[in-house]
């Protein structure tokens, strides 16, 4: 089952056949206005959110800054219906690239929510490869979230000892650690995965801005899965994650 969150000002008839129309997919549908508070008490992880644009939702900034923030910390997709006018009006606040579905009226029930489904059971979250990105730069943390998100569920670290807290509760299917970290650097952190049994076989791959042979040697010798220079062009790293998941799943096909 999935949950999805519905953000709007008034539980109209729409809503209402929304609600309905989702729980016959077997969704649990929480519905909410736009508050922080009211978003901020749901415990429950959300899978997807429905935002439904109106005149009066359109002047909550605050909230939707807040909507907009959980659902990249989260992982979470943003759905927006309504007019073009109140759509446009949200996505100054809630980036259009983090929207990848729009709805505009007349709204059509059904296909809202068919589409919706078939967007959350082909790319959502639960589907994804996880990636943890470990750096303690914030910019280089939020572009390479951003490079990667629309395939791969990441997730944030922005310390060696972070990575090593969410490793012990969480098995992320990558690892993208940055070599040169102050306090706790990748050496240290590789080091540390690879004495831990719960975790010793996680790939790992060094992020490094550092391309001279020397410092490639120095960070192969530590024998990670391979390294990706920060210098490298975005579409670049996008492919070498996505040629190391292939090469990993052709590698489990062929021992089967």
């Amino acid at each position: 089952m999935h949950n999805i969150l519905i953000i709007a000002e008034t539980q109209s008839y729409i809503i209402m056949s929304l609600k309905e129309k989702f729980e016959e997919l077997s969704y649990k549908v929480m519905i909410v206005k736009a508050d922080m508070e009211a978003v901020r008490r749901i415990e429950e992880p959300i899978g997807a959110m429905l935002v439904y644009a109106d005149g009066e939702l359109s002047g909550q900034q605050q909230a939707l800054n807040y909507i907009k923030d959980k659902a990249v910390e989260d992982d979470t997709v943003i759905f927006i219906m309504g007019d073009m006018d109140e759509i446009q009006a949200v996505e100054k606040l809630i980036p259009k690239h983090m929207v990848p579905i729009e709805f505009k009226r007349p709204i059509n029930v059904a296909l809202v929510c068919t589409e919706i489904d078939n967007y959350v059971t082909k790319y959502g979250k639960h589907n994804k490869k996880k990636i943890l990105v470990v750096d303690d730069s914030g910019a280089m943390l939020r572009n390479v979230k951003g490079w990667l998100e629309d395939h791969y569920q990441v997730i944030l670290a922005n310390s060696g000892m972070m990575a090593i807290k969410y490793l012990t509760l969480n098995r992320p299917d990558l690892v993208l650690l940055d070599y040169e970290m102050p306090v706790c650097d990748g050496r240290q952190v590789l080091e540390m995965i690879r004495t831990e049994t719960e975790f010793a076989d996680i790939p790992v791959i060094f992020l490094t801005s550092r391309g001279d042979k020397e410092s490639v040697l120095e960070v192969m010798a530590l024998k990670p899965e391979g390294y990706l220079l920060k210098t490298m062009p975005p579409a670049e790293i996008i492919r070498s994650v996505d040629e190391f998941f292939e090469r990993k799943k052709a590698m489990s096909g062929f021992r089967m």
